[in-house]
């Protein structure tokens, strides 16, 4: 007796197969977001490790911490390291996101070889519980490397890159776009394995108040002293 193609369930072919109608099964382990409306949105219900992931933003610094802050603190433990950020990281904002500033690791790099160099290397070592790494411009071959380079590990890998890079191709899985709306940010969905999604997700996001009490003030004095560790070929390593 033979199973209609209608009836037949792609997954029992090859669990990387899906219907264009539906949400793909993860083949990897899954972060929850700690956004419910956004993880319902994701093969998996969640932020894939082991994988590139492409946050493509209008600008850096619109809330893209904030989006992934649930589930940073959830990997936090195995050290999360941020690379080439924008800004220099604020230690009470990320305490307020449940993460302890000994587990924050900043890499600057005044050279994109060295940071894609530091990346890839991290992403091996498969000891990170997370690596976010903001770059305006990467080649696409560099990109694959990093890609593959996350595959041999569990590390919850995510890019933040600018808004323009969506026309680009990638091969990250899953590829959202953010931008700023009022209390929160709009998220499009410009790849994913699953139907495509026409719209937008409005998520509204918590507003960090800086605390000006008098021992918040001592605390932030204390935390910012960096401790330096040099490295091979001119990046600066600190703990924040």
């Amino acid at each position: 007796m033979f199973t209609s193609a209608a009836q037949l369930d792609p997954t029992s072919l090859h669990p990387s197969l899906w219907r264009a109608s539906q949400l793909a099964r993860a083949d990897t382990l899954c972060v929850d977001t700690g956004h419910a409306p956004l993880s319902r949105m994701l093969p998996g219900g969640g932020w894939p490790v082991g994988t590139l992931i492409d946050l493509l933003v209008q600008q850096a610094g619109i809330g893209e911490i904030r989006l992934l802050g649930p589930a940073l603190a959830k990997v936090a433990s195995r050290g999360v390291f941020i690379v080439t950020p924008p800004q220099t990281p604020q230690t009470l904002a990320w305490c307020k996101l449940g993460l302890n500033p000994s587990e924050i690791i900043w890499i600057r790099s005044e050279r994109t070889a060295d940071a894609l160099w530091s990346v890839e290397h991290l992403l091996r070592s498969g000891c990170c519980g997370a690596v976010i790494f903001w770059q305006n411009h990467i080649r696409s071959d560099s990109l694959r490397r990093l890609h593959l380079a996350a595959q041999s590990g569990e590390t919850l890998f995510v890019m933040v890159r600018p808004l323009a890079s969506a026309i680009d191709a990638s091969p990250a899985p899953l590829r959202l776009s953010l931008r700023p709306a009022q209390g929160g940010l709009d998220i499009g969905f410009v790849k994913r394995r699953g139907p495509q999604h026409e719209g937008t997700l409005y998520l509204p996001m918590p507003v960090i108040h800086e605390q000006r009490s008098v021992s918040h003030r001592g605390i932030e004095r204390e935390w910012k002293k960096p401790r330096y560790a040099p490295s091979a070929q001119g990046r600066e390593i600190e703990s924040v």
